[in-house]
């Protein structure tokens, strides 16, 4: 961000409380059943095959790394704003897990809280890491309004895929892993950016319906991975002076239907292709995922790992962001800055690469599915104020292993 225009570091209000909201996960063996129940619910999944897709928690002791994760992040915010004097409480609430949103949501109406600001811990445009998160919202606020508890209002935070506190630590988790690599190797090795998976339909019409993105092959979902593919790229060949590194976007953890067509290559067809094409090495860059969660730990950590030592193809996997003091950083940046737009204040918007910042107020009609309306909060549909919910938003549900 420049120095023109800079919000003031005391400048928090309107908002009185920043909630973390995140995906959670199991932390004991008793718990992967009903975790994947909460996160397949209404899909009529029978109990045997969540015993199966469980599997890949109970080879980490039925316990999921992201809660943990999400733990370190919260005590890193807390202490990022109290070193910056920065007067605004955190609190942290999952959509599948325990703490549940709905929870921490009761718990910050009594504590007096009023006007929260929302980080979501997912960097793009897309149903499940951005919509669905909106429903989540909005089915939470219903509830305490059932209760009588006083009205909240809720902004989510704009997506923050090229920010520089979330790519800059990428860069540099890419060299190190570049350095992992056998010093034979390392000039020719490949890059591999990976993300989740959606299925195609989902993909392309993921952002605003104005948005040019949207209208690019993959929508708004493809295009901000290749945005910050490209700067993670550019920044390693200028540190390397490997200029020309081949490098793709390739996807991870599909689930659903084998029908219903999905993002692809897979990293683990990925990795045969590559060593297939000579590649004297690859390294894994997990650009769509801010921790080192299970989809981290067994997709890339486990099976594509396995995948490698099995064609003999040497690879190194880059770190995540996690709780990297940058990231910290630049969410106290981007509740700064909503809440100077908020108060009317004209800021600068802190975002690399050519897509610029992404909006602030999603649109009605963002990232829609045709299986059921349901409202979502934080949008900004005509006539609304921001925080209310529309009832024509639309819902999808598929972020599982199943």
């Amino acid at each position: 961000m420049s120095d023109a225009r800079k919000p003031s570091p005391s400048g928090a209000a309107p908002y009185d409380a920043l909630l973390l909201l995140s995906f959670g996960g199991p932390e004991a063996p008793e718990d992967v059943v009903p975790f994947l129940e909460n996160v397949t619910r209404g899909r009529g999944i029978p109990k045997e095959r969540l015993k199966e897709v469980g599997r890949h928690y109970f080879l980490f002791g039925g316990v999921s790394p992201i809660n943990g994760q999400n733990r370190e992040l919260l005590a890193a915010l807390r202490k990022d704003f109290a070193e910056h004097g920065l007067d605004l409480p955190v609190y942290w609430g999952n959509r599948n897990w325990a703490p549940y949103l709905v929870d921490t949501l009761r718990e910050m109406a009594k504590d007096g809280h009023r006007r929260i600001a929302v980080l979501a811990t997912s960097a793009y445009a897309g149903y499940s890491g951005c919509r669905q998160y909106r429903e989540n919202l909005a089915d939470a606020l219903a509830v305490l309004a059932e209760e009588g508890l006083p009205a909240l209002s809720v902004d989510k935070l704009r997506h923050f895929y090229n920010h520089p506190g979330f790519v800059e630590p990428m860069i540099e988790a890419t060299l190190a892993a570049l350095d992992e690599l056998p010093s034979e190797v390392r000039p020719g090795a490949r890059l591999a950016f990976t993300t989740h998976s959606i299925p195609t339909a989902m993909a392309e019409t993921s952002g605003a319906p104005d948005d040019p993105a949207r209208g690019t092959p993959g929508g708004a979902y493809v295009a901000q991975h290749l945005e910050v593919a490209r700067l993670i790229a550019a920044a390693v060949a200028e540190h390397t002076g490997v200029a020309g590194r081949p490098w793709e976007l390739v996807y991870q953890s599909r689930s659903g239907a084998p029908h219903i067509p999905w993002l692809e290559p897979d990293i683990c067809d990925h990795l045969e292709a590559e060593h297939a094409d000579g590649a004297p090495a690859v390294v894994m860059v997990p650009i769509g995922f801010v921790s080192d969660h299970m989809e981290v730990k067994y997709d890339l950590d486990t099976e594509a790992l396995a995948k490698a030592s099995g064609l003999g193809l040497p690879v190194a996997r880059a770190a995540t962001v996690g709780a990297d003091p940058r990231f910290t950083a630049a969410v106290r940046d981007l509740v700064l800055e909503r809440a100077a737009v908020e108060r009317g204040e004209a800021v600068t918007r802190c975002a690399l690469g050519a897509l610029g910042p992404s909006h602030d107020l999603c649109a009605v009609r963002c990232c829609p599915n045709p299986r059921a309306p349901r409202p979502a909060a934080a949008e900004s549909a005509a006539g609304s104020a921001p925080g209310s919910t529309d009832g024509n938003a639309e819902q999808n549900a598929e972020e599982s292993h199943v």
